[in-house]
């Protein structure tokens, strides 16, 4: 329930800048997809640690993995069809 509210939480930000500037524009489509991101994260990291409590590196892995997916799908640092390029 936790990581629920904190996925959620985390989704204020842009929500709150979206109400602020017109720099931030998020449809419904972004919103969702973020939140699957955040919630899959947090689920794969309670999962791994508490399978393996002594291998942090995996943990390591899948948030490096987590960023360099979120950083295609916002700017396409790749260039690859992911990110619609």
């Amino acid at each position: 329930m936790q990581l629920l509210g904190v996925s959620l939480c985390i989704l204020c930000v842009p929500l709150i800048s979206m109400m602020m500037t017109d720099q931030v524009a998020w449809g419904p489509g972004d919103f969702i997809i973020a939140f699957v991101f955040l919630f899959g994260l947090g689920s794969s990291i309670v999962f791994f640690r508490k399978k393996y409590p002594r291998k942090t590196w995996i943990i390591f892995l899948i948030i490096l993995l987590f960023l360099l997916l979120w950083a295609e799908l916002a700017v396409g640092v790749f260039g690859s069809t992911v990110a619609g390029n």
